[in-house]
This record gives C-alpha cells, sequence and structure tokens, in this order.
C-alpha cells in the first residue's frame, strides 16, 4: 500500500502553500463566526414613533405609509447631494491636510458636515423637512428598528433609507447596528 507523504525538508514550497491553505481556513472559519444576525422584520416589535415632527430625526415616511415629500425631493436630488457629499468631504480633507493625522479626521467631519448641509439644502431644507413629517425619533436607534420592521417591504424602501442617511450621518452609521442590537 503506497503512503502519500510530504518530504517538508524537501520543498519549501509545499510548506508555503500548506500554510497558507490552513491560515486561510482559519480566517474564513473565523469570519463566518462573527457575522451577527439580524432578525426577519416581521420576528421584531417597532417602537413607537413620535406622532408630530417634535423628534430630533424626521421619519423618511409618513403616519399613512407613504414617503414623505422631502423623502421624493432627495431621491429626485440625490445626483446633488451625492456630488455634494463628495465636494464637502474633498473641500474639508483639503483645508486641513497640512495637519498630520488630526488634520485628516477633522477634514473628514468638516466635510460630513458641508455634505450633510448640501443634501438638506436638496431636500428643499429643514424646514421643509420638518413641515412634511408627521412622524419623527429622538434616537436613531428606534427610528432604525421602525423603519425596517414597518417599512422594509416597501419597494423604495432603500431610497428612503438613502434619504434619512443622507439628512443624518449618525443614523448612516448607527442604521446596522441598531438592527443587529433589535436582533439579540
Amino acid at each position: 500500500m503506497d503512503r502519500v507523504c510530504f518530504n517538508f525538508k524537501s520543498n519549501s514550497t509545499e510548506r508555503l502553500i500548506i500554510v497558507f491553505f490552513a491560515v486561510s481556513l482559519i480566517f474564513m472559519c473565523a469570519s463566518c463566526a462573527k457575522q451577527p444576525h439580524i432578525a426577519q422584520p416581521q420576528q421584531l416589535n417597532a417602537p413607537d414613533p413620535i406622532a408630530d415632527n417634535s423628534g430630533l430625526y424626521m421619519c423618511p415616511y409618513t403616519s399613512d405609509g407613504v414617503m414623505a415629500e422631502w423623502t421624493d425631493k432627495a431621491i429626485n436630488a440625490k445626483m446633488g447631494s451625492t456630488i455634494g457629499s463628495m465636494a464637502g468631504a474633498y473641500a474639508g480633507q483639503k483645508a486641513l491636510e497640512q495637519v498630520p493625522f488630526v488634520g485628516g479626521f477633522i477634514g473628514q467631519k468638516v466635510g460630513e458636515k458641508i455634505g450633510r448641509e448640501i443634501a438638506i439644502k436638496s431636500c428643499g431644507g429643514m424646514e421643509y423637512i420638518k413641515e412634511t413629517s408627521d412622524l419623527s425619533f429622538n434616537n436613531v436607534e428606534e427610528m432604525s428598528l421602525y423603519l425596517y420592521v414597518k417599512h422594509s417591504s416597501h419597494e423604495h424602501y432603500q431610497n428612503a433609507l438613502n434619504a434619512a442617511q443622507e439628512i443624518y450621518p449618525e443614523f448612516k452609521k448607527g442604521y446596522y447596528q441598531a438592527l443587529v442590537s433589535a436582533s439579540q
């Protein structure tokens, strides 16, 4: 009976290949284990929104389940706000690129602020956003969960979500984590 045996003394290429595949397998298994679970919308309970526009975050949907007028306007002006966000980020970066380490971070923050202002203007301004909203929230976690549970099956959900994330950068950063936390 013949045996398959690797001669590790004679072929360093074989060793390198085996080590590479072993390390790759370990990283693949580790990344699979770290993927958080997000429950299906029907498995979660939506928090109650504030039934007016007095909250900090305006909902991109109205109480009757259609997109707010500002959301429609944001979707139609998407090209403008995307260009505005990129222009804002570039302006912030250029303004502070000479400051090592901190300059890049501050430049990014300045760029986000400029991009947000451009996105708000492309929606008609914050007054218009408030006056065309009849639901709001005081934190991004509740808004994230509400939108996911109540509207994720809506055909334009991703567009509405993108519009709200342009207006509220902290919502963009907190959306996914809010769903993960609610699913645990």
